[in-house]
Formats: C-alpha cells, sequence, structure tokens
C-alpha cells in the first residue's frame, strides 16, 4: 500500500488555469498547457522525498465537445513526459470527463475519482493532502478524508473561500510553497 501521496487538482495548480483565455476555457491542446511557476520544482521535491502524485481533475470540456478523449490522453501524456524530464513524476492521473449536467458521481465536489485511486491504487486516503484551487476542490478532498490546501495561484480567490463554510487546512500562493510546507510540517 502507497504511504506517501499527494493529490492535487491540475488546472490553477500544475498549470495556468485555461479559463477566459483560451478557447472554450479549457485547456484543449498542448499549446495552451503552460507549466506555474515552481510546479516541475514542486514536482521533483516529493519525488526526491517519496511521495506519488495522483492528479484528480474535472475536465467537462470533453462531456462537452470541446476536445476528445483522444485529446486529453495525449495532452497528459505530454505533460507527465515534462514532469520525469524535469526528475518529478505522476503516478496516475484520474479525470472527470463529463459536463456539470450530467450529475456524474465522479466530477468534483463528488469522490468517485478519489474512490477510483482508492480502489486501483490500494491507497490508504486518510489523512492524505489534496490540493486545489477551488472550494469544489477543497469540498471534495475533505469529503474524501484528505488535509486540504487551498492556492490562490488558481481561478477562485481567497474571499471567496472566506465566504465558504469550507475551510482548508493550509492556504498557500503555489504549489511550490505547499510541497514546502508539507515537507516541513508533515
Amino acid at each position: 500500500m502507497m504511504d506517501k501521496v499527494i493529490f492535487l487538482d491540475r488546472d490553477g495548480v500544475i498549470n495556468k488555469d485555461p479559463g477566459g483565455w483560451t478557447e472554450h476555457s479549457y485547456v484543449t491542446k498542448w499549446e495552451d498547457f503552460h507549466f506555474l511557476p515552481g510546479v516541475l520544482e514542486a514536482l521533483k521535491k516529493l519525488k526526491d522525498n517519496g511521495f506519488e502524485v495522483i492528479i484528480i481533475s474535472n475536465q467537462g470540456g470533453v462531456g462537452k465537445g470541446y476536445f476528445s478523449n483522444n485529446d486529453l490522453d495525449t495532452l497528459n501524456k505530454k505533460m507527465i513526459d515534462e514532469i520525469k524530464r524535469h526528475g518529478g513524476g505522476i503516478r496516475a492521473a484520474y479525470y472527470c470527463v463529463h459536463s456539470s449536467k450530467e450529475d456524474c458521481p465522479c466530477r468534483k465536489p463528488k469522490t468517485g475519482l478519489f474512490d477510483m485511486a482508492v480502489k486501483e491504487l490500494k491507497v490508504d486516503i486518510k489523512g492524505k493532502y489534496f490540493i486545489g484551487d477551488d472550494i469544489r476542490d477543497i469540498e471534495a478532498g475533505q469529503k474524501a478524508g484528505c488535509k486540504t490546501i487551498f492556492l490562490t495561484c488558481g481561478k477562485t480567490s481567497v474571499e471567496k473561500l472566506d465566504g465558504s463554510d469550507i475551510k482548508p487546512v493550509k492556504i498557500e500562493k503555489d504549489l511550490l510553497h505547499a510541497v514546502d510546507w508539507i515537507l516541513k510540517n508533515g
């Protein structure tokens, strides 16, 4: 069973959130995928410290027909290859490709993607970290049994989070700061 595991959202955590500047506000092709500052260093630090990284991300643009499952798979492979090239690693990536109208059990803030990861990878999720940039990330992580960290480098402002009943364990400006905090504080 994997002991040292970190769960990450993708858009707004690993790469620049596509809202408002890409076609349809989704990353549909590699040219629109831009790693956020410090992300490759953060992922290398996690690997160097024995952590497995699992991505949990809604990608409803597939369900809306803006891009295909094959497009998502191609983009995911390129992302993972680039992360490996910089010394990091991604153990697995779980994506909900359904639109919000489909109300599927894997779309955050529901926990279906976490449930899949636990079952397929034999992960004890209790007390592991989930890092996201949206209130639904924090809600999903908490429902799944994770400690949560909210990043301000994504789409949701701290003010919007402050107005919510959902409270993360920690708020950080980006993934590198979150990883440094986790490595220091456990």
